[in-house]
């Protein structure tokens, strides 16, 4: 028996050859967008027009003045943002403006992802593998296997003798003595 794969366009559902320009197109933000950035896949000549579609935008936040809010982000045209500056002009507005440092994510000893969970055992890490989550991945595998294959993650295979052993399965050809 053979098997056959076929790939289609994210955007028209047409089939994609393998002779065809494919360009993968990610979207970062978008109104219906719900779990974050998501990946889509398409022929080049299908998404041309992005560029041509394309706006000069500025994207901005805008904070209260003791940064104890949430700031709202705002999206508008260049030229809007542009017309706020009637002292100088925008761009040298923004030349001479103070820098901002992106804030930095800190991460709390109590913000660990507990991999002796249902919700993240069996993900790829690091650490050492705990008999708790060896035991959660052998007594629930087609639940964890089901929630990686969703996540886009590697699903974990017990006749893989790299899985069998991190995860405790037996050891693929080993037969149980009577």
């Amino acid at each position: 028996m053979g098997r056959k794969t076929v790939y289609v366009s994210d955007f028209t559902g047409a089939v994609l050859e393998p002779d065809d320009e494919v360009v993968r197109v990610v979207v970062l933000e978008h109104p219906d967008l719900v779990a974050g950035p998501v990946r889509l896949e398409a022929r080049a000549d299908e998404v041309e027009s992005l560029d041509d579609a394309a706006l000069d935008v500025a994207v901005v936040e805008i904070h209260d003045r003791h940064g104890d809010g949430e700031p709202r982000r705002v999206v508008l045209t260049a030229g809007e943002f542009d017309a706020l500056a009637t002292d100088v002009p925008m761009a040298q507005l923004l030349r001479t403006a103070e820098r901002v440092k992106p804030a930095k994510t800190v991460r709390k000893a109590t913000d660990r992802i507990d991999y002796a969970s249902l919700e993240h055992a069996g993900k790829p890490h690091r650490g050492k593998i705990t008999d708790e989550e060896a035991r959660l991945v052998r007594e629930h595998l087609d639940d964890i296997n089901k929630r990686l294959a969703d996540d886009g993650l590697r699903q974990i295979d017990p006749t893989n003798p790299e899985h069998a052993d991190r995860y405790g399965f037996p050891f693929p050809g080993d037969a149980e003595s009577p």
